[in-house]
């Protein structure tokens, strides 16, 4: 099923009149319904704790708990309470939307995209904004990869084990890194258990076929007191699957119509490539254990976990006949140590957190011969500490410190950056006030960074050594107009240090298929923005409406030089102003009682903008996208069918091509078939009903890998 793209300015017009025309509608009246969903809509489909403290997976559309708001682990506040964006996926919400890549997890949220690269390597895109500019954390700590440095290389974070997935924009991402720009995702697992289970053990499993790519998924976790205060805790997942089949034609119509022009008959037959996606096969599998002690407050343990993927990279078809295509794999190891110690205190301090990570990774690019070509290695930690403050008057806050040093290396033909070592340290402090009607909020850091680089005589560079010390600070009020009614103002000022790539690249690099090259002059990008939030609560719907702005100043880029070096186009990082602006909205109805069954209807919209002065639009913007959906539940049965469109994005960089609008028709239905087990959850879903063709403009390969095309999955998910 495919559809007219409206034209942008129209749809943009449409998609923020939308929630706002519903809001001006349910003002002043209500109707005397119970109180159905946290007061952002992200959490809409929260569920309810069990004494575990995890979410219980039973519980879907129309079997929600409420008298429990989200607790946002970050902010430690309400979702309700957070001054910035926030969403929340949880429960049966992150049931249903898990892949085994965390960017197709979170692409159907707001403000969120992916990059696409296959199944497997698909890092999330927030607001237009990837890369270093986002922090990806597994319950507080960096992830710990190379996932920032290049599209083809995965996030080392699987969302099978995620018990939460937490998005935050605002003062509350200071208190994790400059480089969180454009926002802060936190994935929280249990794998350093935090509260004692009240039966003799605690599991979950779930278990998942997908047809796309005859994907086979499970996951098992267990959580078992052992007296005294003491939980043992493991997990273990695999997921196995073949290459993606998609919607039609793999090259985009522009590729195709070049290659049926050309006088080679092994090129015109790229015009016709249609089905399965080469290379894209995938499996991982993954073991953790962890010990934790827990008793009157205090938390303190441990975790080891050992991540194991190989995958293939979607092959980029050359049209040049000289120029051979490439299909690597992938073979990635991550060994990581997790500790966490949180002590309580009484007066000014209420608790003291201490979290610390530190991992080995290594990946090698195994090319189609079967010999390695290159091969990636980092190793390194990261440690925090806070001080949380005990509420007075209203006041309340969090203050530390954290410290990240990691190393990198590679070897091999496609080495584009010398050996290299980052060293950062962070102060930060966020305070709030409330005073009932007004919430008042602010975020301070402090950051000394270190870069410094090997001489390389492969690469013909010296040693090479940077610091930064950059500051950032945020302001912002949620001000409660009326019941149910709040408006929200973030104001901030951020910097980020340039990441090593983006001073110290010089040579080849395979996943952008570019010469990349550095600069080692570039200064700290800074960046002030504004961000204003509606929210309404009650009455016959609740919506959120969030738009934001900001100027960035030595906005950090790479664009191409038009050289050639080793058969590559030549690329260079660059520095220039940029702005960058857009919209989210969600809306979503009280349930209404019909035939028997309780419906509800729920509708998105986002869009960026993002312009880069001197160059013209910045490259990989995700265009208009607007969801709407459906769902439905009756006793043991919960349903939901939804459109997803998204609008020709035709405002392109240099080089860049526009990529088709695309509709996409999805469906799920849930049994819960035991009313006294109501974990026992049997689910059915299709995707891309209609077999569509779809591209991520955030995708370096939209014009080689489409998105999948039809996919009927199955899942169980237990609990005991």
């Amino acid at each position: 099923m495919q559809i007219n793209p409206f034209p942008n300015r129209k749809a943009c017009l449409l998609a923020t009149a939308l929630p706002l025309t519903l809001g001006a509608m349910i003002g002043a009246p209500t109707l005397a319904l119970a109180q159905q969903y946290a007061d952002d809509p992200a959490n809409a489909h929260s569920t309810r704790q069990t004494s575990q403290g995890a979410p219980d997976l039973a519980h879907g559309t129309g079997h929600h708990d409420h008298d429990n708001e989200i607790i946002v682990t970050a902010a430690r506040k309400r979702a309700s309470d957070v001054v910035g964006g926030v969403s929340v996926l949880d429960g049966a919400k992150l049931a249903e939307q898990v892949r085994t890549s965390l960017g197709d997890t979170l692409a159907g949220l707001p403000g969120v995209s992916s990059t696409s690269f296959g199944p497997t390597a698909s890092r999330p895109v927030l607001r237009g904004l990837g890369g270093d500019r986002i922090a990806l954390l597994t319950d507080g700590i960096g992830s710990l990869d190379l996932s920032s440095a290049s599209a083809d290389h995965a996030v080392a974070i699987n969302p099978l084990t995620a018990q939460r997935i937490e998005i935050l924009r605002g003062p509350s991402s200071l208190l994790y890194g400059s480089s969180a720009i454009g926002g802060v995702i936190n994935v929280i697992d249990r794998r350093i258990p935090r509260n004692l289970p009240e039966t003799p053990f605690h599991a979950e499993a779930i278990a998942t076929y997908g047809s796309a790519a005859n994907e086979r998924s499970g996951n098992l976790s267990l959580d078992v007191p052992l007296g005294a205060g003491f939980v043992l805790h493991g997990d273990g997942n695999w997921s196995k699957s073949d290459d993606l089949e998609v919607g039609g034609h793999l090259l985009s119509r522009h590729l195709r119509d070049m290659a049926a022009a050309s006088d080679n008959a092994e090129i015109r037959e790229l015009a016709d490539l249609k089905g399965k996606l080469p290379n894209t096969a995938a499996k991982t599998s993954e073991v953790a254990g962890g010990l934790a002690w827990v008793r009157d407050g205090w938390n303190a343990g441990f975790s080891v976990s050992r991540h194991d993927s190989r995958y293939g990279v979607p092959i980029r078809f050359s049209l040049d006949p000289a120029v051979e295509a490439e299909a690597p794999t992938i073979d990635m190891v991550q060994t990581r140590y997790d500790g966490r110690i949180e002590v309580p205190l009484n007066g000014f301090l209420e608790a003291i957190h201490m979290r610390g990570g530190y991992a080995r990774y290594h990946h090698d690019e195994i090319e189609d011969t079967g010999e390695i070509g290159t091969s990636f290695y980092t190793r390194g930690g990261e440690f925090r500490a806070e001080a949380v403050q005990s509420e007075n008057q209203g006041w309340s806050g969090t203050s530390g410190l954290q410290y990240v040093n990691t190393s990198v290396r590679i070897r091999g033909e496609e080495k584009y950056l010398p050996d290299a070592r980052k060293k950062q340290t962070g102060l930060f402090t966020l305070q709030s006030l409330d005073t009932g009607a007004l919430r008042l909020e602010g975020g301070l850091r402090y950051e000394h960074s270190r870069m410094t680089a090997k001489a390389d005589a492969l690469l013909g560079t010296g040693a090479q050594t940077r610091t930064f010390d950059t500051w950032s600070g945020s302001l912002g009020a949620l001000w409660t107009v009326t019941p149910g009614w709040k408006v929200g103002v973030n104001l901030s000022r951020s910097a980020r240090a340039p990441a090593l790539d983006e001073l110290f690249a010089g040579g080849p690099h395979g996943g952008t298929q570019a010469f990349e090259i550095g600069d080692p002059d570039l200064r700290p990008e800074r960046s002030t923005g504004a961000e204003l939030t509606l929210r309404h609560r009650g009455g016959i719907a609740d919506f959120t409406l969030s738009a934001f702005y900001s100027r960035f100043t030595g906005f950090i880029y790479l664009a191409p030089t038009g050289e050639i070096e080793d058969d590559l186009p030549v690329y260079a990082y660059g520095q220039a102003r940029a702005r960058h602006y857009g919209f989210e909205a969600e809306i979503e109805t009280a349930p209404i009682k019909a035939i028997g069954v309780d419906w509800r209807i729920s509708a998105q919209a986002d869009a960026v903008r993002a312009t880069i002065s001197g160059y013209g639009p910045a490259p990989q913007i995700p265009p208009l996208r607007m969801v709407g959906t459906l769902r439905g539940s009756s006793g043991q049965f919960d349903g939901h069918i939804g459109i997803e469109h998204a609008i020709k994005q035709d405002r392109t960089a240099a080089h860049e091509t526009a990529t088709p609008a695309y509709t996409l028709v999805n469906a799920g239905l849930e049994w819960h078939p035991l009313d006294d087990r109501p974990a026992v959850t049997l689910a059915l879903t299709a995707d891309n009903i209609f077999n569509v063709v779809a591209r991520r403009h955030a995708s370096l390969l939209k014009d080689y890998a489409p998105l999948s095309g039809r996919d009927i999955r199955i899942t169980l998910r237990l609990a005991l």
